[in-house]
């Protein structure tokens, strides 16, 4: 029986000629990861174990993201420890404050990760280096420890899910609709501790980052992983950005699958997911009117260039409705710089947004965004569990940049086909025309009023002047 993608770079890591589905392996890592939550915890316990090297100072990432810039004294002491330790340990790739980006938009941004590497992340959405041809997934704060210092992880070797895809994306439909409209179709469970392997025609027409927020998102499913063939698009999105020789690896074609989907991706519509699971999908078409208090468009799973362009061209022109406070956060500060240079940030500035240095923020509950009871929020960040982004009696619904854009403008989850429609569009400037014209002609009555006003009051007082005289 042939491998998996996964299984053949799991075998090439362990020095394996082959490995099955459920076997124990140990394996060499190219790049352990660790954040300002999990790396403290992580740094805490190499100290008391004794460790004084790192495996490769050129293997370990630290990224500031989550709580940075600090909120409060407590993160400020977390990356205080990380800072001290990749200064003691010489860590090359240690992105603090005006340097660091959301880690996993900007590990691949940064060249980091390469076709046929073996990742680990203390951070569960680790998993997005997949969409690279990589395998990568996330660990606990204690095996990120023992990979700092010795270059190793035991895995069990995942069996895997194929998810042939075919045809083309709709406009106004992205890779965010794409995974969660197969969470939705296999539950949270469903691909518990497998390997999502993402194949068929269709994956051609997929961008990368399209991949990376499919990929990202596989921890969502239960998945240890999803990964992608490397093709063209892999290949122009690392031309520049690394040059380091890399392997492609292809599953074999009696590879063992536990379960096969086909999924036509031209049938796909916008899609959301509802409190508080994200297999709680409905398709933008099915929702009835749900009014909402936040927009937050950002994160690990959508905060790269192209989804700023989704929604900068949904907002231009527009005003986020009355009420609806909108949070925009570029993943890194190269996405920053981009969104600045096309004029992105003007048009979310002049819609009413907000614009945020990178930062995982309210994804998490941290900060930049954290709800009351009762508020509800459409965020293209990639969880809504009880409590996830504040209250335990808040609501978060996962959806796509362009669903978040659209329902910015109307106060309630809505259809961007309809939104940004030309119809939907005129509609709005005649509105606003009207709106005008009705503001001048209460401008004009209300000047007409005060004038009447005024002469009434003249009058009245010439009229207590000729009482008194007539008095006297």
């Amino acid at each position: 029986m042939g491998m998996t993608m996964t299984q053949k770079i799991l075998a090439a890591h362990a020095g394996l000629d082959s490995v099955k589905a459920g076997d124990l392996i140990n394996a060499n890592l190219d790049l352990v990861l660790a954040n300002d939550i999990t790396g403290p915890v992580s740094i805490g316990e190499f100290e008391r174990a004794g460790f004084e090297s790192v495996f490769d100072k050129s293997k370990v990432a630290l990224v500031m993201d989550h709580f940075a810039p600090n909120k409060d004294i407590k993160s400020a002491e977390q990356c205080k420890t990380c800072r001290t330790f990749a200064k003691r340990f010489d860590i090359d790739n240690f992105y603090d404050v005006g340097e660091m980006g959301i880690e996993h938009a900007l590990l691949p941004e940064k060249g980091l990760v390469v076709p046929g590497d073996a990742v680990i992340g203390a951070d569960s959405h680790t998993c997005t280096y997949g969409a690279l041809g990589a395998f990568s997934t996330g660990v606990g704060s204690t095996d990120m420890t023992a990979g700092m210092a010795t270059g190793k992880a035991w895995f069990k070797v995942p069996s895997a899910i194929k998810f042939n895809l075919r045809n083309e994306l709709s406009p106004y439909v992205s890779g965010k609709d794409v995974i969660l409209h197969i969470i939705g179709m296999i539950g949270v469970d469903g691909a518990l501790y497998k390997s999502m392997e993402f194949t068929g025609s269709g994956v051609a027409s997929l961008s990368m980052d399209d991949r990376l927020t499919i990929a990202n998102m596989a921890i969502e499913a239960g998945g240890k992983n999803g990964i992608f063939p490397v093709d063209d698009v892999t290949k122009k999105y690392l031309k520049g950005r690394t040059d380091r020789e890399y392997t492609v690896y292809e599953a074999d074609a009696d590879a063992e699958y536990d379960a096969i989907y086909d999924i036509d991706l031209s049938q796909i519509e916008p899609t959301v997911s509802f409190p508080h699971l994200p297999e709680n999908t409905h398709r933008i078409g099915d929702i009835d009117e749900i009014q909402i208090d936040q927009v937050v468009i950002g994160s690990c799973t959508n905060g790269r260039i192209s989804d700023m362009e989704a929604a900068a061209k949904i907002l231009k022109g527009r005003h986020v409705a009355k009420g609806v406070r909108t949070i925009i956060i570029p993943a890194t500060q190269a996405v920053y710089k981009e969104c600045i240079k096309k004029g992105y940030i003007d048009d979310f500035i002049d819609a009413g947004c907000i614009v945020s240095t990178p930062t995982c923020g309210p994804c998490l509950g941290g900060y930049m965004g954290i709800l009351a009871a009762g508020e509800r929020c459409v965020s293209t960040t990639n969880r809504n569990f009880v409590g996830r982004m504040g209250h335990v009696d808040s609501e978060v619904y996962l959806a796509s940049p362009e669903v978040a854009a659209a329902s910015a403008i109307t106060g309630m989850i809505s259809d961007p086909r309809i939104v940004d429609s030309p119809e939907s569009r005129k509609a709005q400037k005649v509105a606003e025309k009207q709106e005008k014209k009705a503001e001048k002609v209460a401008e004009k009555q209300a000047h007409k009023a005060e004038k009447l006003n005024e002469k009434a009051e003249r009058l009245a007082d010439k009229a207590d002047k000729l009482t008194k005289v007539e008095e006297e």
